[in-house]
């Protein structure tokens, strides 16, 4: 929704997602979509070089998408197999099909927002002067 308010004042957008049905419903201008746990839209923790593949095809499907809505699935794989999404879709307990059982090692979610350095917190503004364009005063 954030991105078609921004098109509509002639700004083009790219939304990367891990969550192909939300970004369905959402509708956005144009996406990405990468097959990754939630959170790591661009890769894994430390690896560059997905990251920068990641990055450059996005940026291509930026500049070719031609369809309004189109999502386009990079073609790139968290692990060998897709054995990570039955851990991360559980909470906890059995992993479907299997005896092996597993904890919950999700973050806990907070109301506020939290930073992975005391010097991104600094640094932050609450205010988003960035977004003020957006505001209709």
């Amino acid at each position: 929704m954030i991105a078609r308010e921004i098109e509509s004042r002639g700004i083009p957008t790219l939304s990367m997602s891990s969550a192909f049905s939300i970004t369905a419903a959402v509708n956005p201008p144009r996406a990405v979509f990468v097959d990754f746990p939630l959170g790591h839209t661009t890769g894994k923790p430390g690896d560059r070089t997905l990251q920068t593949r990641i990055l450059r095809e996005a940026f291509r499907h930026w500049e070719d998408a031609s369809t309004a809505g189109e999502i386009c699935a990079l073609d790139v794989e968290w692990a060998e197999d897709h054995a990570w999404k039955d851990r991360v879709m559980r909470a906890s307990g059995q992993s479907r099909g299997s005896s092996e059982t597993h904890h919950d090692d999700r973050v806990e979610r907070f109301d506020t927002p939290q930073y992975q350095s005391v010097e991104d917190a600094a640094v932050a503004d609450i205010d988003c002067p960035s977004c003020v364009f957006l505001s209709s005063d």
